[in-house]
C-alpha cells in the first residue's frame, strides 16, 4: 500500500506541529505503516491521503455511530449552519436538543452543552463540588475521564496540586470502593464511574451489578453525587445511560462522541438534585453554544429513537467476535475478546509486548481493515454483513501470515 503522501505530510507536520502530531490520534504508538492523515470518509470507510481504503473499526475513536457523512444528520447540520452557527446567542435548537436528551435519558432532568468529553467531566466535577461543598472524588485506577490537568493520564505539564483530592479504587471491586469512600470521609464530593472498564492495554470489563449498586448506595449514604462518564459508550450499549443495563441511575452523566454522530458537541446531563449546583458554576466557551452541531444532535437522537441501530450494531459485533475467534483457532491462536461486542477489543493470549497484536493489526491494515491493537474499537450502523464477512476473511489471511512468520 502506497504511503508517500502520508510520509510527506508527516515531514511537513514535524516543522509546524509539536511532535508532528499529538493526542490520541497520533499514530506514534501504533504499528509501523499506519497512516497518520486521511482524505475522506464515507459510511463505514476511510480513505487515507494516498488513496488507500479501510473498513474503519475505530469510527473516529467513537463519534461515528450512524456512518460518516450520514445524509440526514449532515443535512440538519448544514441547514442550521446556513442559518447561523456560533452567534452572539444560542439558537432555539439548543432547547430542542436539551429536551430530546432529557426525554431519552431516564435519570436526566436537565442538560448543559460543551465541546469535549473532558469539558463534560470537568463540569461534572465542579457541579459535584458546588453541590456538596466538598473536594474529594473517588475514581477507578486506569479509568480515562479526559485530558484536563486533573484527569490527563500523562502528567507532563501538570502539578501534584492539579490532582489533589483524588482517591482511587479498583473497578468492579466493592471492597476497594468502600475503602476509598471511607478514606474520603466527610469530604466526599463524587464517585466517578466508567460505564464499562475500557482502560487501554488491558481487557475490558462489564460492570458488576453489585459494584454499580454499591456506588449508588455509598453516594446516597454520604450525600455525594454519582457520575457516570458515558462519553465513550453513550448510546452504543443502550438507548439510555449505559448503567441503565445494571439498573442504576447516576446523578450526573457525561456524554460526547456519538451524540451528534461526530459533530462537535458534548453534554452534561443531570438530575434535579444537582440543578441548583449546575446553575451556580461558571463554565463557558466561544463555540459551546454553536447551533449546527446541536441540530445534528437532534437528528441523531431521532435515529436513536426510531431505528434498530442498536440491535444492528450488537448483531454485527457478535458476528465479528465469533468470526475472528474461529479464524484465530484455525491457525492455532487464542484471542481474548472482552467487554461488549459493540465495543470490540481484541488481544492475543500469551502476547508479551503485544508483538502478535501489532503484527496482526499491521497485516489487517494492509488488507484494508483498520483495527487497533490495544484500544477498544467500535461498530457503526453503516457497517453491513458483507463488511463483517470481509473483515473475517482478511483476518483469516492475517492469522495465516502471522503463523507463517
Amino acid at each position: 500500500r502506497v504511503n508517500s503522501m502520508d510520509l510527506a505530510l508527516r515531514a511537513r507536520a514535524e516543522a509546524v506541529i509539536p511532535g508532528g502530531m499529538y493526542g490520541h490520534q497520533s499514530v506514534a504508538l501504533m504499528p509501523e505503516g499506519y497512516p497518520q492523515f486521511f482524505a475522506r470518509a464515507e459510511g463505514a470507510h476511510l480513505w487515507d491521503v494516498d488513496g488507500n481504503r479501510y473498513l474503519d473499526f475505530m469510527c473516529g475513536y467513537g463519534p461515528n455511530l450512524f456512518g460518516y457523512g450520514h445524509a440526514a444528520i449532515d443535512g440538519a447540520y448544514i441547514d442550521q449552519l446556513r442559518k447561523g452557527d456560533a452567534m452572539t446567542g444560542p439558537a432555539a435548537v439548543m432547547v430542542e436538543f436539551a429536551e430530546a436528551l432529557v426525554g431519552q435519558v431516564a435519570h436526566a432532568d436537565w442538560a448543559m452543552f460543551c465541546k469535549n468529553g473532558s469539558d463534560a467531566n470537568t463540569m461534572a466535577l465542579m457541579t459535584a463540588r458546588a453541590h456538596t461543598g466538598r473536594k474529594t472524588v473517588v475514581l477507578a485506577h486506569g479509568a480515562y475521564h479526559g485530558a484536563q490537568p486533573w484527569s490527563t493520564p500523562v502528567p507532563a505539564g501538570t502539578t501534584p496540586d492539579d490532582r489533589a483530592n483524588q482517591i482511587f479504587c479498583e473497578y468492579n471491586d466493592v471492597e476497594s470502593l468502600e475503602k476509598a469512600v471511607k478514606q474520603a470521609g466527610d469530604d466526599l464530593a463524587a464517585i466517578f464511574a466508567s460505564p464499562i472498564k475500557h482502560d487501554v492495554f488491558v481487557d475490558q470489563q462489564l460492570p458488576a451489578p453489585e459494584y454499580a449498586a454499591a456506588a449508588r448506595r455509598l453516594c446516597d449514604q454520604s450525600g455525594a453525587l454519582l457520575v457516570v462518564d458515558d462519553v465513550r459508550a453513550g448510546f452504543r450499549l443502550a438507548r439510555d445511560c449505559s448503567w441503565s443495563l445494571v439498573d442504576v441511575k447516576p446523578d450526573l452523566s457525561c456524554w460526547g462522541k456519538a451524540i451528534a454522530n461526530g459533530h462537535p458537541i458534548s453534554a452534561l446531563l443531570g438530575a434535579d438534585v444537582a440543578r441548583k449546583a449546575a446553575s451556580s458554576i461558571y463554565v463557558t466557551g466561544s463555540y459551546w453554544f454553536a447551533a449546527a452541531a446541536m441540530a445534528a444532535g437532534v437528528e441523531t437522537l431521532k435515529l436513536i429513537r426510531e431505528t434498530d441501530y442498536l440491535e444492528h450494531t450488537r448483531r454485527l459485533g457478535l458476528a465479528l467476535r465469533e468470526g475472528f475467534a474461529a479464524a484465530a483457532a484455525r491457525h492455532g491462536f487464542s484471542l481474548r475478546q472482552t467487554g461488549p461486542a459493540e465495543l470490540p477489543l481484541i488481544m492475543f493470549d500469551e502476547d508479551p509486548g503485544l508483538k502478535k497484536g501489532y503484527a496482526w493489526c499491521a497485516d489487517m491494515m494492509r488488507r484494508g481493515v483498520y483495527l487497533h491493537p490495544w484500544h477498544n474499537m467500535f461498530i457503526c450502523q453503516a457497517m453491513t454483513d458483507a463488511d463483517i464477512a470481509g473483515a473475517v476473511e482478511a483476518a483469516d489471511g492475517a492469522f495465516a501470515a502471522l503463523k507463517a512468520a
